[in-house]
């Protein structure tokens, strides 16, 4: 047994508003700059809907995460080495500029300086692509609150998977629809599929705390990555010839801090905690035969952290001891393996995800007080839940494989648990039968309420600091924060980098910029710069940079070695 920990996130469905706070932050902070307009390291969708990028669930489309082979072991969906070989030179399967959308700025100068007159002057919207006029025509949350699912509910994956089932189950009429929002960030899986497509070895899955990078120095802009991602959550950056990704904020949590989006999420229904698991015993996990077996697997991977030996085997580790502590107190680890009511993010990719998800039960309570019914009787709820009106097909679909057991199981505990608290506040008391009905006592019911509804910002986020004999291996720059072009360094006008005026993102790509440079510290005269036909692709029309013009640009980061 191979001890180790792993940095986790849970998300409760049941608190989400779909405010968006959580991706405009994190748009601020991260992905503010030039290069990275249509980036979204987080983003809220609604379910139903087709998600960012569009249709990013379609992995027959996609060819992204793990497959299993008959033979028993893992194999990536998008092909092996000598299928990558031969179409390293061409582009990946990856989605396109459609599939995300046409970045674009407004003309606030015509709007700020428009003379006086008659008429009322409009920020057009113009493509940061070709500094036209455009029309827009999809975001990152296109789907928003249902705008649109009419006409596009349908082409869910979810959806269509479900109908293949049973004919006409879901209809989107307006009185029989059903919604709710689904916060994604990077999963940074146990088993990252990501990093098993990259030719260059530049994604890699710190040791320490599990958060996966991308060395910056290490990439070379195949893009095999964003095939290999299931959930598409590494984009390429047009403006340097690099991928990026979620970093899980690492920089915060060294320093003991929650994410961007945790801190600012108004619901407060994320949690950050650690878990440790057995290293060894991944690749087996993963390679179970029936995707509904993957929960559990997924499940027992994980280590009791109260386990003396399991105590032994990571302080052997190097595990210091108040990572320890924080493992004992995760409310990770106490929702997902303790209370069981968390549950991973489409398990049947085989990536073994660590950003889990508690379902949403609020409309079964709606659906009965609409009813006449007393909502909160456990007897109303319990037999309701079978009714709901998001279906429990589709959160299975999401959550479980198919599975519709395990999610039934943890919706009989949310309600248990709301009916059981009810008693308490009304009554004084609570009935130990309600609890006993989901395998639960009385104090692990008022336990996990108070984890679910009341905890403390201590208690939703149990993050131990980095030490500082780890500071060496801390020093990746899986996110350039502190040179040049990092977020914050662009010149930016009031409305963020992009606002200075519609500046064509493609016009100069990295390689042309370090020729550019190197040609500038030499005082010879650069190359002349052309427009990219390619847009997002980011191809240097005007000829790549000579090995000597790169030997002459300065290093970001550290090296790959140094990086591990």
């Amino acid at each position: 047994m191979r001890v180790m920990a792993q940095v986790a996130m849970v998300m409760n469905l049941d608190k989400c508003i779909g405010c968006h706070t959580c991706s405009v932050t994190c748009k601020q902070a991260w992905t503010n700059r030039a290069g990275t307009e249509y980036v979204w390291f987080n983003n809220v969708e609604t379910r139903p809907g087709l998600g960012y990028p569009r249709r990013y669930e379609d992995q027959e489309k996609w060819q992204g995460g793990w497959v299993r082979t008959p033979s028993g072991g893992l194999k990536l969906r998008s092909g092996g080495r000598f299928k990558k070989l031969l179409s390293i030179f061409a582009s990946p399967v990856q989605p396109e500029m459609e599939d995300y959308y046409e970045p674009w700025t407004y003309d606030y100068e015509t709007l700020t300086n428009a003379p006086l007159g008659d008429d009322f002057p409009v920020a057009r919207p113009k493509s940061l692509i070709t500094g036209k006029d455009t029309k827009i025509t999809y975001s990152a949350n296109w789907d928003d609150s249902l705008g649109g699912t009419y006409a596009t509910g349908d082409t869910d994956p979810m959806i269509e998977k479900m109908r293949r089932d049973a004919s006409d189950k879901v209809k989107f009429e307006y009185e029989k629809s059903f919604m709710f929002f689904l916060p994604r960030i990077c999963e940074h899986c146990l088993n990252p599929s990501c990093m098993a497509s990259c030719p260059s070895g530049a994604i890699y899955k710190r040791a320490e705390d599990g958060i996966v990078l991308v060395d910056q120095d290490r990439c070379r802009g195949w893009r095999q990555c964003i095939t290999g991602c299931p959930y598409k959550k590494i984009y390429f950056n047009h403006r340097s010839g690099k991928a990026e990704k979620c970093t899980f904020c690492y920089p915060r949590l060294e320093a003991g801090i929650p994410t961007v989006c945790s801190e600012t999420c108004v619901g407060r229904l994320r949690y950050i905690g650690i878990i440790l698991y057995d290293a060894d015993a991944v690749t087996k996990a993963a390679s179970v035969k029936d995707d509904q077996d993957l929960y559990q697997a997924q499940l027992d991977v994980m280590l009791d952290p109260y386990d003396p030996q399991v105590i032994a085997d990571a302080q052997q580790a190097g595990i210091p001891s108040d990572w320890l502590d924080a493992a004992q107190k995760s409310p990770v680890y106490a929702l997902i393996k303790h209370f069981k009511v968390a549950l991973p993010l489409h398990p049947e990719y085989r990536t073994m995800p660590m950003v889990w998800y508690i379902p949403p039960l609020s409309p079964v309570v709606d659906l009965l007080r609409d009813q006449g019914h007393d909502a909160e009787a456990p007897g109303n709820l319990f037999g309701a839940i079978d009714a709901l009106r998001i279906p429990v097909d589709y959160l299975a679909e999401l959550f479980t494989a198919g599975d519709t057991s395990i999610v039934t199981g943890v919706l009989q505990k949310l309600a248990a648990m709301r009916s059981y608290m009810r008693g308490v506040t009304l009554g004084g008391t609570g009935d130990p039968e309600i609890a006993a009905a989901v395998g639960m006592d009385t104090k692990a019911m008022e336990q996990m309420y108070r984890l679910l509804a009341i905890a403390k910002y201590n208690e939703r986020y149990v993050i131990p600091k980095a030490h500082i004999e780890q500071a060496h291996n801390l020093e990746e720059m899986g996110c350039s924060l502190d040179f040049d072009g990092g977020p914050g360094m662009n010149e930016e006008g009031p409305f963020g980098s992009s606002s200075r005026g519609p500046v064509p993102v493609a016009i100069e790509t990295y390689q042309s910029i370090k020729a550019r440079q190197a040609a500038a510290e030499a005082d010879v005269a650069p190359p002349p710069l052309m427009p990219s036909a390619d847009g997002l692709r980011g191809v240097d029309q005007s000829g790549l940079a000579t090995k000597a013009v790169e030997d002459q640009m300065p290093r970001r980061g550290i090296s790959g070695d140094e990086a591990r």
